[in-house]
């Protein structure tokens, strides 16, 4: 992998509560310059899409942070990011449903979200509130639902991407790892585990830790 695939890669994140539109338009500066993807707020998609500095690819969340809204108001607010202008949208996942055991209705949330968008759907499973078994009913659910990717966390619980977790969730999905990673090395770690795609707000910082060697 070289660089500008390396940097492809990787998602540029800005997600916190006190995200602005000037946060939001130096993430979509840097993903631009540094030929990464930005993932952002979905109050800022339609800004973001008329952005002539914008890069190739936006994300944004649904359901975020902690998967509770009611389905239909998941799959409302996908349809709403893909029309303002999203080429991706990351989903949380309804953790206490799974906790509880009710996998159908996970499964059919997830479904009722891909099938409303003709856009790449990653299912955030938030790991570090889930159990190996409950990991695997998660990305079970994703597959069910015809997902494009699982997607490690949040980055709002406390936890985030684990070698470990990449592995296993790679044997469902490609993965997106993200809670956690700041640095190449990390982001190395996690590509080599399975994961194809990294989620950080320090997206700068890990593509220009790529090593001159390996390009």
């Amino acid at each position: 992998m070289n660089r500008e695939e390396f940097a492809a890669s990787i998602d540029h994140t800005v997600l916190g509560p006190e995200t602005t539109w000037a946060d939001v338009r130096t993430v979509l500066d840097e993903a631009a310059e540094h030929g990464m993807n930005a993932c952002i707020p979905p109050c800022y998609v339609a800004e973001a899409a008329e952005y002539e500095g914008a890069p190739d690819t936006l994300a944004t969340v649904v359901g975020f942070p902690h998967g509770q809204h009611a389905p239909e108001v998941k799959r409302d607010e996908a349809v709403a990011a893909w029309e303002d202008g999203a080429d991706e949208v990351d989903v949380v996942i309804n953790v206490g449903r799974l906790k509880a055991g009710d996998d159908g209705a996970v499964a059919d949330e997830l479904s009722d979200v891909v099938a409303a968008v003709p856009v790449p759907v990653k299912v955030i499973i938030e790991t570090a509130l889930l159990d190996d078994g409950e990991k695997r009913r998660a990305c079970e659910a994703a597959v069910a639902a015809d997902a494009a990717m699982v997607k490690t966390a949040t980055g709002f619980a406390d936890g985030g991407a684990t070698v470990p977790d990449v592995e296993l969730m790679s044997e469902y999905l490609p993965v997106k790892a993200s809670g956690g990673v700041g640095s190449y090395e990390e982001a190395a770690d996690m590509l080599d585990a399975g994961a194809v795609r990294i989620g950080a707000s320090s997206g700068v910082e890990i593509v220009e830790g790529f090593p001159e060697s390996a390009d």
